[in-house]
């Protein structure tokens, strides 16, 4: 496994992360063995990032993580998300980064994880009642007591990372990007690399879009994306055509293909594959022995044009709490 750097202030990491979300139902349902085989095999593979939020399954997946990681503490680095409030229903009930609730949450995520410090700890939204100095100042103080080793910061604009910035070195920023997600090369992408900051990219395939995948059912959360509503798949159902065909040609899958542009797109990218299974960690692996010239990536952005997508990211109430979209919107 090829090693990327997580910024000019953090660790050397494996060129693509695991991001565990997936394990804990939110896309339908999963198997506990199953999932703890594929972390274990990501790692055997040579993968050592391993990404996860405190809210996942609330708690459950943390406590998977821990199963799987038994023996193995030494190889991974563990990055967690923490921040998002939910009811008893599952439901986000809104957001809490005062640093009081920061040194809350990791205390809980140290418990579930089974380990004794956090390697990146990350808000996973902005607070817009806490100014960011004072979440990043706590994760800091954490820092100082030997709990966490970095920080990282998620879905936030470049005038927010460059705040935090002055405060404690930032080793990157965990954000949507993908064939059809490029929101950040306007402004946060050039702004992270300024400052020497890396890009941990989720939703590489777009939760599954890029594939064909389709909603499980109402309790798949993509079902209530806008992306995957009926008439908006429908019309996105011929861009993953389009990347089927030029996959076609390179002997590749159209997810392997999506990955491989993601992972293309600079060393100081990291895509975080989302697997469920270990059939799906065998193929995102095979993305990353495949080579594009950069004729070819021009080729594929231009036959999947972000611009062509139909529907957001996420739904309107969500996209009104992402810093990151703000701040485009209030430059366009």
């Amino acid at each position: 496994m090829n090693q990327r750097q997580l910024g000019t202030a953090g660790p050397s990491v494996s060129e693509a992360g695991l991001g565990c979300m997936g394990m804990s139902g939110i896309y339908g349902p999963v198997e506990d063995e199953e999932s703890i085989r594929t972390i274990q095999e990501g790692i055997e593979a040579g993968i050592n990032l391993i990404d996860t939020g405190d809210f996942y399954g609330m708690g459950h997946n943390e406590m998977l993580i821990a199963r799987a990681i038994q023996g193995r503490r030494d190889k991974v680095l563990l990055s967690v998300k923490f921040g998002a409030m939910r009811t008893p229903t599952g439901t986000f009930s809104g957001f809490d980064a005062r640093p009081v609730a920061v040194k809350n949450f990791l205390s809980y995520s140290l418990g579930r994880l089974g380990v004794d410090h956090i390697d990146i700890y990350r808000p996973s939204r902005l607070d817009p009642a806490v100014p960011i100095e004072e979440t990043v100042g706590a994760i800091a103080d954490l820092i100082r007591e030997g709990y966490v080793r970095y920080i990282g910061l998620s879905e936030v604009s470049a005038q927010t990372v460059r705040r935090a910035q002055k405060i404690h070195p930032i080793v990157d920023l965990q954000v949507e990007y993908s064939l059809v997600s490029r929101g950040i090369e306007r402004d946060i992408l050039p702004a992270l690399r300024e400052m020497g900051i890396a890009v941990s990219a989720y939703g590489v395939l777009s939760r599954g879009l890029l594939g064909g995948s389709k909603p499980a059912g109402p309790k798949d959360l993509r079902a209530h994306f806008p992306r995957f509503t009926a008439e908006n798949l429908q019309h996105n159902a011929r861009l993953v055509k389009v990347l089927e065909d030029i996959a076609t040609e390179h002997g590749v899958s159209g997810p392997q293909l999506a990955i491989a542009w993601v992972l293309r797109q600079g060393q100081d990218i990291v895509p975080l594959l989302g697997p469920r299974t270990r059939q799906q960690l065998r193929d995102g692996l095979g993305a990353l022995s495949l080579e594009l010239s950069s004729e070819e990536l021009r080729r594929i952005a231009a036959a999947v044009p972000a611009e062509s997508v139909a529907g957001t990211r996420y739904d309107a109430r969500q996209m009104a709490m992402l810093d990151s979209e703000q701040a485009a919107k209030a430059t366009s």
